[in-house]
């Protein structure tokens, strides 16, 4: 005759638990599943936040969009109405391909968590989820110490240039440079060229960057990976229109 197989504590458990369960009534068996299971609840909670989380990463991830802005502000203003008519508007060429625009970035080196939003960059630039950046002095610094700004002269139409010159819009500044951990400067590696648009006073930095909240610059950049150079253009010739 076959010996029996023990149960397990586990199964003893399970079996004892369910005995008690439907000894109980109302109440009393919610109050059971919460003071026993509370914890085993909570981390499959946890688990699917997890898994729901990255699973919409994913996705983000493998949307397509024609082309992907980053905005961080001087002010607390938000832009969704301008880059909704100016998404319109590039649609016009036929492409109905939606564009994407993060205006919940934070960038604020007085911000004693600044180092993680730093890494937040780094990230959205790495991984091609950054076209172009409008923002203010403290994120645009950062995108210079990264190098990761186009050369504007070597992607704009020439005349757009000399107008943007004649309007000193255009601006010469210094990439790549790194910091020591004494404070000074290694310019070894650094280059220059004119990598950014002071929009301050264009229709667009009156509108959401104005003077009377702060007295920051607002620039436009161009991120050097960009897979969507042609809409790219498009977005900083609208910014800096007459």
């Amino acid at each position: 005759m076959k010996k029996k197989k023990e149960k397990s504590f586990f199964q003893k458990e399970i079996e004892r638990d369910i005995g008690t369960f439907q000894r109980l009534h109302g109440k009393k068996k919610l109050q059971f599943i919460y003071d026993y299971y509370k914890w085993y609840i909570l981390a499959a909670v946890v688990i699917i936040i997890i898994i729901a989380t990255f699973t919409n990463l994913i996705y983000q991830g493998q949307k397509d969009y024609r082309l992907r802005a980053c905005v961080v502000l001087n002010t607390e203003r938000y832009c969704t109405s301008w880059f909704h008519n100016f998404e319109k508007t590039l649609q016009k060429d036929g492409d109905k391909t939606p564009i994407e625009v993060n205006q919940d970035q934070p960038f604020d080196y007085d911000d004693m968590y600044y180092y993680v939003e730093e890494i937040e960059v780094q990230t959205t630039v790495s991984s091609k989820k950054m076209d172009v950046a409008i923002c203010g002095p403290d994120m645009y610094s950062y995108l210079l110490a990264m190098n990761v700004c186009t050369p504007l002269d070597e992607v704009l139409p020439e005349d757009d240039l000399k107008n943007l010159k004649e309007k000193d819009m255009l601006i010469y500044d210094t990439a790549n440079l790194r910091q020591h951990e004494d404070g000074s400067t290694d310019d070894s590696n650094a280059v220059k060229g004119y990598f950014s648009l002071d929009i301050s006073n264009t229709e667009f930095g009156k509108e959401y960057n104005n003077k009377k909240d702060t007295k920051d610059p607002l620039y436009a950049v161009m991120i050097s990976n960009t897979e969507h150079k042609a809409d790219s253009i498009k977005l900083l010739q609208e910014l800096y229109k007459d």
